[in-house]
């Protein structure tokens, strides 16, 4: 079958041709708990439930934080919470059956942008000399992995390995990390499902392991890890704190890239249609409220973030990225205005290209240990990014005069492709519909029948 016709049948199924708008029924499940990590990014669940959009949808929700993101997943599987911030790759993981098998879906992306890779102070030292100045004497940005090989190497002649730490397997923060030291010449590392190694760590320069958001800082100031890749505020953090340097954020990695979704197991979605539509449209009318008027509630949302049963930090810390700066070695502040991107830009919409994207890094690393033909990626985006139920959603908020029809994506459009995205850091064009093309296109990296 041709390319064009599978796409085709995956709107179809999708509902991407526009699906009539019809009433939304009370909420069969009023009731609900829903997870979140304590990052930033959890912003549409606290401002959905501050600002009464989940009232307003007749859900009494309990936000309630979890340990990390593998007792998040398991809880929402088991039925203890009913949905959840995911990162993009879980509800893909899971469905593939990488580490637990569960059919989860999204019809959310709660953000673009929003993470940054942190460096000790000691292996900063190392590496800022060598790097370009501007005018002012501060480094240059982008700033590329190649600029951490002599550090690395260093590490190897010392018969000693170079850690790094990142928030779980099929997390944005894990193939970020990735992408970033593979641009620069450095391999960091191969799983091996089918051989029981799911450590990723097969032929490494760098070594990458899990560590839970809010414990990166204290982990790199004991010396465990020389590094790491997080969401906010744990770069920042460490900025504050004078133990690390954020070197480079993931909108310097891939400006607009998806980050986190809200995910609930498919047969939930089946049980509680109406519960899932209400939701979804707290949840949309939240994320429109961070990025409306230019950002103009972000110092309260900051506010709203910084307390205990959220995510718990001090609010200097969180509105360092959240109100549009971003600092990386101490002073040097600098304009990111959209670092945290939550509505503008399409930034909810489930894109199917988004899963592409994470399932071709799936591949490249190891995590998919057999190679997959085109339609598979295009078929298992399909089934897991829920673009029919978001255009349902969407159009009711329409339909009740609460958003306005260009706030969304034309839904007599194809919807495909992500739009407002730059070129990632290595020059490398992806090119969604035809992922193994983009797979074989990486110097480093598995490649059409490779297996680690």
């Amino acid at each position: 079958m041709k390319l064009k016709h599978l796409i085709a049948s995956a709107l179809l199924i999708t509902g991407l041709s526009g699906p009539a708008v019809a009433e939304i029924g009370p909420a069969e499940k009023p009731d609900l708990k829903l997870g979140f990590i304590k990052l930033t990014d959890m912003a549409p669940l606290a401002v959905a439930w501050e600002q009464g959009y989940f009232l307003d949808e007749g859900l009494f929700v309990e936000l309630e934080a979890q340990a990390n993101w593998k007792v998040l997943l398991d809880r929402v599987i088991t039925g203890e919470l009913d949905g959840a911030h995911m990162l993009a790759g879980q509800p893909l993981g899971a469905t593939i059956g990488y580490g637990t098998q569960a059919d989860i879906i999204t019809a959310f992306s709660m953000d673009l942008n929003g993470n940054g890779i942190t460096f000790s102070n000691d292996v900063w030292a190392m590496m800022e000399p060598q790097l370009p100045k501007r005018e002012d004497g501060l480094p240059e940005h982008p700033i590329s992995a190649s600029a951490l090989k002599p550090v690395v190497s260093s590490y190897k002649d010392r018969g000693e390995r170079f850690r790094m730490g990142m928030v779980f397997p099929v997390s944005t923060h894990n193939y970020e990390l990735r992408y970033w030291l593979a641009a620069g010449g450095l391999n960091p590392g191969y799983y091996a499902p089918q051989r029981g190694d799911t450590s990723g760590t097969l032929q490494a320069d760098v070594h990458l392991s899990v560590t839970p958001p809010p414990q990166m800082p204290a982990t790199l100031e004991a010396g465990t890890i020389q590094g790491y890749c997080v969401g906010e505020p744990w770069n920042q953090q460490a900025v504050f704190k004078g133990i690390g340097v954020p070197v480079i954020t993931d909108y310097e990695i891939w400006p607009n890239n998806p980050e986190k979704v809200f995910g609930v197991t498919e047969d939930w979605a089946q049980q509680y249609p109406n519960t899932h539509l209400r939701l979804l449209r707290a949840l949309i009318r939240a994320a429109h409220w961070l990025d409306e008027n230019n950002n103009a509630n972000r110092a309260e949302a900051v506010s709203i973030l910084a307390r205990p049963n959220y995510v718990g930090a001090d609010e200097k810390v969180i509105a360092n990225s959240m109100t549009g700066t971003f600092e990386y070695e101490k002073g040097d502040v600098r304009s990111v205005p959209d670092f945290n991107v939550f509505f503008r830009y399409f930034a909810t919409y489930p894109y199917p290209s988004d899963a592409i994207w994470y399932l071709s890094q799936m591949r490249r690393w190891g995590q998919i240990a057999e190679a997959k033909p085109d339609n598979w990626y295009l078929e298992t985006a399909a089934k897991v990014y829920r673009t029919d139920i978001y255009q349902q959603a969407a159009q009711s908020l329409v339909a009740d005069g609460l958003m306005q029809a260009s706030d969304f994506p034309d839904p007599a459009a194809e919807n495909f492709v992500r739009p407002h995205q730059g070129k990632l850091i290595d020059g490398v064009a992806f090119t969604p519909r035809t992922p193994n093309a983009y797979i074989d296109s990486f110097e480093i990296g598995l490649k059409g029948q490779q297996t680690p």
